[in-house]
């Protein structure tokens, strides 16, 4: 297998009023695909933190490609969509056409993000015991999957 290649002008992305600043990358492995992690700053606040994994396998589907969290006080302001939005430049530079988005079933915030991101609900379902993150008692997981390409 070759080793992934990242592109370092996604180093820093911003939109003007959001900046995605990479703190962490990832060549993956058997179980996790490559990924940029990134903090999410609002001037010179951090505000959150959001991850792009590029490809996809067994467990992505259960873990999506894009994993996000606000910090609590900054909930409510769309900044989880924002990042989204700047993170799909990303999938789409590396050359992937959709991308799976999951969250627990009842995480509401989450699921109305990806939902005006304009994905489509794919299943509700329980993660099997061989996912690499499963736990007993898991919450059953929104799978949605969000067409980057035009078709």
């Amino acid at each position: 297998m070759s080793k992934f290649e990242f592109f370092y002008e996604f180093n820093i992305i911003s939109d003007g009023e959001i900046t995605l600043k990479v703190s962490q990358k990832y060549h993956g492995d058997d179980e996790l695909l490559p990924f940029y992690y990134y903090d999410i700053f609002v001037g010179n606040t951090a505000v959150g933190k959001i991850s792009i994994r590029i490809g996809s396998n067994y467990h992505s589907y259960y873990n999506g490609n894009i994993g996000y969290e606000i910090d609590k006080e900054f909930r409510g302001k769309n900044y989880a969509y924002k990042a989204c939005k700047l993170v799909l430049l990303v999938a789409k530079a590396h050359g992937m056409n959709e991308l799976i988005l999951t969250c627990d079933e009842n995480n509401i915030a989450s699921y109305k993000t990806i939902e005006k991101l304009g994905a489509e609900l794919i299943e509700l379902v329980k993660p099997p015991k061989d996912y690499f993150a499963y736990r007993e008692n898991m919450d059953n997981q929104r799978i949605y999957k969000l067409q980057l390409l035009e078709k």
